[in-house]
């Protein structure tokens, strides 16, 4: 489901440079999948203005503020926003960012360039990244609004998310699926994933995917086809050394846990059962395979049942009319502002 198609591509101003060293650089992926850790990477590399926010400007702001392009829509967006955690994270004071906002933007993609650009001259850098998960069912949206930005996809073992989403509860299925969670996770990481490399496919070489476990394993060789790609050095001892958020501290679900020391790559293998994983298999076994990840059950185990193959149908379907409603109708005007930190820290 493409949600673009009802915003129009105006922009306050042109892109500043069609230069690739100073393009913006999306982070995105499914969540719980090594978007902050690459995120914080790029960061700690430096040249990146630092903002420890997920901005969720196109799945959260964009929807819900309506067309940008009338002023009272700016006027109500601004008055949330400034009483977020989003815009106290930003270290702007209001002075700096409420004219251009109020006299300036048109659309979410003018919000986002406009927020990034005041923070990265406030910090004396010339180029910003954005990591918000969400933002990978948005890829036609910012792509038509920042046509200059690069897409890193960074794509982890959907066993791996799955556990992590588990653990989280933060994919809840239905009642009656209650006793496969773990599927459910799963399916949700295959639907996101999926919509990630279609729309990458449409961007040619503006769009990168890159394997979580390289990054944790080979991380200098994956660090290098990386600054390729946007144009800029990412030093791997230079990143150590400045080490920010979770490349100093690991976004872990399990911290605390009897788990919290098992490897990130393959937690899967001690922690699902031999029968769970071969359910979780069946469901998205196909694009495990198609993303370089060899399979654990023989294929004569990998035949879903009837409850999975409902489950493979009916959550898709789920998920893009929520996205649909959230994106085309008046239920987005009503979202909770509670992720946008209102009256948080």
């Amino acid at each position: 489901m493409d949600v673009s198609s009802s915003i129009k591509p105006v922009s306050a101003e042109p892109a500043k440079t069609s230069s690739r060293s100073r393009a913006p650089v999306f982070v995105l992926g499914c969540g719980r999948s090594g978007t902050k850790f690459l995120y914080h990477s790029l960061l700690s590399a430096g040249g990146f203005a630092v903002y420890h926010a997920e901005s969720n400007v196109f799945n959260l702001l964009g929807t819900r503020f309506g067309d940008l392009g009338d002023r009272s829509n700016r006027d109500r967006l601004l008055k949330y926003w400034l009483q977020s955690k989003l815009f106290r994270r930003s270290g702007l004071t209001r002075e700096e960012i409420e004219p251009p906002i109020l006299n300036e933007c048109r659309n979410p993609g003018d919000f986002l360039r406009i927020l990034m650009d005041t923070i990265a001259k406030k910090q004396n850098v010339e180029r910003w990244a954005e990591a918000t998960p969400l933002h990978t069912l948005y890829l036609p949206t910012i792509k038509k609004l920042i046509p200059d930005a690069l897409i890193l996809h960074i794509i982890r073992d959907g066993r791996d998310v799955a556990v992590s989403l588990k653990r989280t509860s933060w994919i809840k299925p239905f009642f009656w699926d209650r006793k496969r969670g773990l599927v459910t996770c799963g399916i949700f990481w295959q639907w996101i994933v999926s919509k990630g490399r279609k729309y990458g496919r449409e961007m040619g070489a503006d769009y990168k995917e890159i394997r979580y476990e390289d990054l944790v394993v080979d991380p200098k060789k994956t660090l290098a086809a990386i600054s390729e790609f946007i144009g800029q050095d990412l030093d791997y001892d230079r990143i150590q050394n400045v080490a920010l958020g979770s490349v100093k501290e690991p976004n872990s679900s399990f911290k605390g846990d009897r788990n919290s020391d098992v490897s990130p790559v393959g937690r899967w293998r001690v922690m699902v059962s031999e029968k769970e994983l071969a359910e979780l298999e069946s469901a998205i076994g196909g694009l495990l395979e198609a993303t370089g990840r060899e399979l654990a059950t023989p294929p004569e185990r990998r035949t879903p049942s009837l409850a999975v193959r409902a489950m493979s149908w009916f959550y898709p379907v789920f998920w893009d009319i929520k996205l649909w409603l959230k994106s085309y109708t008046p239920l987005a005007r009503i979202a909770d502002m509670g992720r946008m930190g209102i009256g948080q820290e």
